[in-house]
């Protein structure tokens, strides 16, 4: 089974790698340049979720955004990829999903009851992503006794919230880098088979996070054959969707490993 690959844009200007971000005027182009490089889905998101982040309101998230997705709209751009939406506003990914968005990329993993009824309202299929903390303070030293349990205990509570809302299609990702230090993230990228019992498609998103930096110190702009290698490692062990910023060279690189493989 080939490896799905889900394209990164930002609209924000605080994102933590530069070359995510974009505006509303080259977003058109940025579309189509990832779709012609073979991606499987794009997710858009508005509200940067880097360590140290601020959040911002709904209302100011939707202004931000709403010009994007009003221009996948308009081009149907939906008939030829899957639309996600990186975001846990409501009001936000009601809009997105009217506008032809069929993912729901929620990294607080389904907190708030209003997106599980506006998942049921529009049939979209959900991303749980495991966070410790909050992005303001969730790298504080995160501690845990037993990480990868801790993380599928987390899963198997918002899968069962989520069918009590009656979402079935769902999507797990670990969160690597949320609320995890390095040693975290290498065991949840060992162990990453240990949740495929739950029966849902595994998201690995490690695309030039600070973990590669604290292997080998280096810019972000420098971190794309490291981020290759941990995917890859990620799809061995049973991730099937790689959630990076470089899909044509995700494309290439898990092409081969899969034909290796």
């Amino acid at each position: 089974m080939k490896t799905k690959i889900m394209g990164i844009l930002n609209i924000n200007f605080d994102s933590f790698f530069e070359g995510s971000r974009t505006t509303i005027n080259e977003a058109e182009r940025k579309i189509i340049q990832m779709i012609n490089d073979g991606a499987d889905m794009i997710d858009i998101g508005a509200l940067s979720s880097r360590p140290g982040s601020e959040m911002i309101s709904e209302e100011d998230e939707l202004k931000r955004v709403r010009g994007v997705l009003d221009i996948v709209k308009k081009n149907r751009f939906y008939e030829k990829t899957l639309f996600s939406l990186d975001s846990y506003s409501p009001l936000t990914l009601d809009y997105a999903l009217n506008c032809g968005f069929k993912i729901i990329n929620d990294i607080t993993g389904l907190a708030n009851d209003d997106v599980c009824l506006t998942a049921k309202k529009h049939n979209a299929t959900v991303c749980i992503m495991h966070m410790k903390g909050e992005p303001k303070n969730m790298q504080a030293n995160p501690e845990y006794s037993d990480v990868v349990k801790e993380v599928g205990d987390f899963f198997q509570e918002r899968i069962d919230k989520a069918k009590s809302f009656g979402i079935n299609d769902i999507i797990l990702d670990v969160g690597i880098g949320f609320g995890k230090g390095l040693q975290h993230n290498i065991e949840l990228i060992k162990c990453h088979r240990d949740f495929l019992h739950f029966g849902y498609p595994l998201l690995i998103g490690a695309s030039r996070k600070s973990m590669i930096d604290k292997i080998i110190p280096c810019e972000v702009k420098d971190r794309l054959p490291a981020t290759l290698i941990i995917h890859a490692e990620a799809v061995r062990n049973g991730a099937s969707i790689v959630r990076c910023h470089d899909v044509k060279e995700h494309l290439q690189a898990l092409r081969v490993f899969e034909a290796i493989k």
